[in-house]
């Protein structure tokens, strides 16, 4: 747990320094990229769940001690992200411009420029980072945390300096970001690869001729199709909720992407554990034992309610330092420092039951459930009411933000009951 804590941590504060060093070509920059990112993030997190089934299939063969199946489904899992990732780029790449104003509509045409220079370059590196996804979440379900951390390590290395040296010294604006995010995700999935052949490792790429095999990639399929489902229209939603927020200006889409990236840093050890309780769950019920799956469940919950509490009252604490660091206007400032404290102050009270519990779930097998809670959740409450405060009552981006922790107390409610109830044993056989 604790180099994916680390990990998580490495990759939330490389994405403000990438904010704060946009931020050094003007507000027009910092709005462009923190739409494209929103609908990158629709995408990352499709590929991230195909990634999450394949990690509670090799996660629960290995509880049953079965490392040749385990190994099987390792490939099969490589090469279908690799496949989907590819198929999905040649789709960004020739509906660019459709999609951007899809989603956000009319905006200012110096905001557009730069979403569509982001879009196009970011869109390349896809594949990449799918293929990264996939290993890191095979060596993850071994334990073998470690590794993930050190390729985390290179890749955010070499994006930080490609940002300044590219931003600074060439001068290329938005293409400075870009074109770093593509060439330390291309470094970091070859090297992942390249490191799941060793054959070492539990879980490791033979060199057999590759065979499709369904029967494996229908049950990798089994987890990842709902939870790709369930996360692509979550971070739809959330790519809907900011083009409501496009509609305010470009204050508020500046202020909601310094807060989107501020808010990551509160909830750095939840999205570590959502990691953790994948791996571990999954392996407990591969061994078929329900008193380690409770045990593990409730430990890996306080962990992570402990530890949210503490980052996100030391954010709070030095909240108006932090933003000092953006270099913003004071109306931006202002805004986004109201977004953070509605943020952070309610996350440590709802964030972990909403997001870590679901994973257990998942890990049990327990999937069409949370798809379906979730994706309601979102329809009607953070989609829903952000229309209704947001634009209704002219609450701007305030009004959504509030709509988001309605959408929250709904999935605390929907998760925690269905914990208690126990019918997810029967999806599991526990």
């Amino acid at each position: 747990m604790i180099p994916l804590v680390l990990e998580q941590t490495l990759a939330i504060t490389v994405g403000m320094a990438d904010t704060m060093m946009i931020s050094s070509v003007g507000e027009a920059a910092v709005s462009g990229v923190s739409l494209v990112d929103m609908l990158n993030n629709l995408i990352i997190n499709i590929l991230a769940a195909l990634a999450t089934g394949g990690a509670v299939v090799t996660s629960q063969f290995l509880g049953a001690n079965k490392e040749g199946e385990a190994c099987r489904s390792a490939k099969q899992l490589i090469y279908a992200a690799g496949l989907i990732s590819l198929g999905i780029t040649a789709l960004v790449m020739a509906c660019h411009q459709p999609l951007l104003r899809l989603f956000f509509g009319s905006i200012e045409k110096e905001v557009m420029g730069n979403a569509i220079t982001y879009l196009l370059i970011s869109a390349l590196s896809f594949p990449f980072l799918a293929v990264y996804n996939a290993c890191a979440a095979l060596f993850r379900s071994m334990g073998n945390s470690q590794m993930t951390l050190k390729v985390s390590i290179l890749m955010n290395v070499i994006n930080v300096g490609g940002n300044a040296f590219c931003l600074f010294v060439l001068k290329m604006g938005v293409a400075g970001v870009a074109v770093p995010t593509l060439v330390s995700r291309a470094v970091a999935g070859v090297v992942m690869y390249i490191l799941l052949k060793n054959p070492g490792y539990k879980i490791h790429l033979t060199n057999e001729k590759f065979r499709f095999q369904p029967q494996i990639v229908k049950k990798i399929l089994f987890i990842g199709i709902p939870s790709g489902i369930e996360n692509g229209i979550f971070q739809l939603g959330r790519v809907l909720v900011v083009s409501i927020i496009a509609g305010f200006g470009t204050v508020q889409i500046a202020a909601n992407g310094v807060a989107n990236s501020l808010d990551s840093m509160g909830c750095i050890i939840g999205q570590a554990m959502n990691l953790a309780m994948i791996s571990v769950i999954g392996r407990c019920v591969g061994a078929g034992d329900l008193k380690q799956v409770r045990y593990y469940t409730k430990k890996v919950l306080a962990i992570t309610y402990f530890f949210t509490i503490l980052c996100n009252t030391a954010m709070l604490l030095f909240l108006h330092q932090i933003l000092a660091f953006y270099g913003l206007g004071q109306e931006t400032t202002d805004l986004a420092y109201t977004l953070v404290m509605i943020h952070n102050g309610i996350a440590m009270a709802l964030w972990p039951a909403a997001f870590v519990l679901p994973n257990m779930l998942r890990a049990c097998n327990d999937v069409k459930f949370t798809m379906v809670s979730s994706i309601f959740s979102m329809w009607v409450f953070r989609i829903g009411f952000s229309y209704i405060l947001g634009v209704n009552y002219g609450m701007g981006a305030i009004g959504v933000w509030i709509a988001m922790v309605l959408d929250w107390i709904f999935r605390v409610l929907c998760f925690v009951v269905r914990y208690i109830s126990g019918r997810w044993r029967r999806k599991c056989g526990l």
